[in-house]
């Protein structure tokens, strides 16, 4: 099958795109920098994203049976919005109708609303509906966290326990996570991209931590054992803003913690991964939090478009 992924020069993208080669098939890219340094030897043609150029961006998806989407951005920036990347998303699933595209794949969040006052979860209900409207069969995928080598949540998680006597959490830390590995998510995109019914999946994994347990759970597995501080959710964004400071970066944004505290990254379904994140930790423990991963950073060459 012929396959188009949304950033797979980037971190869920890329794991989705190897599973993709492994199979035999063929695949695309969409990135904003066509010449990044990339781990695919020439296996992946990449093509710009287009998005100020509809009639060019369906043209690069003609022939393409399945588009598997990552795109979106995690918080408002002078370069980027989530109003554009609701707009962009549109123009993506416009330009796969045009094609001829077969299915879509799209990478969502857990407990979308349109309603809701957080722009990163309202926006992701709205591109949920926009692909329904298009009239294209779909899979939508709602992971709550992503985990894995390139991650930022639980690494710079790892990465402030290494470095600061304490850790402060917001409020009391009961409100809850369900972290899914990001090559599991790969392999569910994979399976449903063979399906042809219509399908929203809640792409958790198999564990659900409270958020202090999921610090205490990272502590331990690299030895660090922080005392572990509730602090005020506005006191605490303070302090993440003087730590984005120090490390030229947004570490935390106010929807993320009101999404977190207000138990959005959890649902009540079945686990759709299968690998534990206290395994994966402890696994890795020597290599997580080491350096810090920017989000910022990894925009470099790519300001306006990006991937989950």
């Amino acid at each position: 099958m012929n396959y188009a992924v949304t950033g797979a020069y980037g971190y869920s993208g890329k794991y989705i795109a190897r599973r993709l080669l492994a199979a035999g098939d063929q695949v695309i890219t969409f990135t904003n920098s066509v010449d990044h340094k990339n781990s695919f030897a020439g296996q992946i043609k990449a093509h710009p994203f287009n998005f100020d150029k509809p009639d060019l961006l369906a043209k690069s998806l003609e022939g393409t049976d399945v588009l598997i989407n990552t795109y979106w951005v995690r918080f408002n920036h002078r370069n980027f919005t989530f109003a554009d990347a609701i707009w962009n998303t549109e123009i993506l699933f416009r330009a796969a109708a045009r094609a001829g595209v077969k299915r879509v794949v799209h990478i969502s969040i857990t407990n979308p609303s349109e309603n809701s006052p957080l722009e990163y979860f309202r926006g992701k209900a709205i591109i949920e509906q926009r692909l329904k409207e298009a009239k294209l069969s779909y899979a939508i995928l709602r992971p709550a966290v992503i985990f894995g080598k390139e991650d930022i949540l639980i690494n710079n998680i790892a990465w402030a326990l290494r470095r600061l006597p304490v850790f402060g959490i917001f409020g009391d830390g009961s409100y809850k996570l369900q972290p899914i590995y990001v090559d599991d998510l790969a392999v569910l995109a994979y399976e449903q991209s063979r399906q042809i019914e219509n399908t929203i999946i809640d792409a958790i994994g198999p564990e659900t931590f409270t958020y202090r347990d999921l610090v205490r759970t990272i502590a331990e597995a690299i030895g660090k054992r922080r005392p572990i501080v509730s602090v005020p959710p506005a006191l605490a964004y303070g302090m993440s803003k003087l730590i984005g400071w120090f490390v030229h970066d947004v570490f935390v944004t106010k929807d993320e913690i009101a999404g977190l505290m207000g138990n959005l990254l959890c649902v009540n379904s079945p686990p759709a991964g299968r690998t534990h994140l206290s395994d994966w930790v402890h696994a890795n423990a020597q290599a997580l939090g080491q350096k810090y991963t920017s989000e910022l950073a990894r925009r470099t060459d790519k300001n306006k478009y990006t991937s989950i």
